[in-house]
């Protein structure tokens, strides 16, 4: 199992990186995204402590951890540039915090989200056809999430992917031990969004190229 989104204490998380690495590969996860949740305020702090807390944990664990970022509740105009700052920071996973219907994000961030210089759309909630196709066009993955309330549209973004051929990512959006999933957990969030152990395959070889390039 390859989870490339997850928060720490660096933002709303409630373990340090180094214990929800520890606890992630007791579950028999072998590498993990640490993405905590930034925007203009925080983004120059996070990235720099946890590239350099990566560095020190993958020279002496068998799991590996990436360190990325959470583009969170951003004016949709800030999303491109803080996209690129995270890039020069050193995050190897920038993810964009997309229109979940169980938050009140701004209309038109999918949309920013998709012209800019990121990985993953995390939760999209009710994405349009259009917005689909730009995924697939540029590369980035939508996210199918183990998370409560950003789950519930997880039928709708599998469906329009295999329509309209976008990649997807299976991820936990872990704040805390308990919502961390083991790939049996994983398999069955899969199914329940309509898609076969095939996706399933398949997401997580998608999820393998961040191994490649961090």
């Amino acid at each position: 199992m390859i989870d490339l989104h997850t928060h720490s204490l660096f933002s709303d998380g409630v373990l340090v990186p180094s214990e929800l690495v520890r606890r992630a590969q007791v579950l028999g996860i072998r590498a993990i995204g640490v993405t905590d949740h930034a925007d203009a305020s925080n983004l120059d702090f996070i990235i720099p402590r946890l590239v350099a807390v990566s560095e020190k944990l993958n020279s002496f664990n068998e799991i590996r951890m990436i360190p990325g970022i959470e583009l969170t509740h951003v004016p949709p105009p800030q999303i491109a540039s803080l996209a690129e700052q995270a890039h020069s920071l050193g995050a190897k996973i920038v993810v964009a915090h997309g229109e979940t219907i169980a938050e009140p994000v701004v209309s038109g961030t999918n949309r920013a989200a998709l012209t800019a210089e990121i990985d993953i759309l995390a939760h999209p909630g009710l994405i349009s056809e259009e917005e689909v196709k730009m995924a697939a066009e540029r590369g980035i993955f939508l996210e199918i999430s183990a998370r409560k309330g950003h789950s519930l549209t997880n039928g709708h973004v599998a469906r329009l992917a295999k329509k309209l051929g976008a990649s997807l990512v299976l991820n936990s959006d872990a704040h805390e031990p308990s919502d961390l999933v083991t790939r049996q957990q994983a398999m069955k969030i899969a199914l329940g969004a309509g898609l076969n152990e095939t996706d399933f395959e398949r997401m997580q070889k998608n999820a393998e190229s961040f191994l490649v390039s961090s």
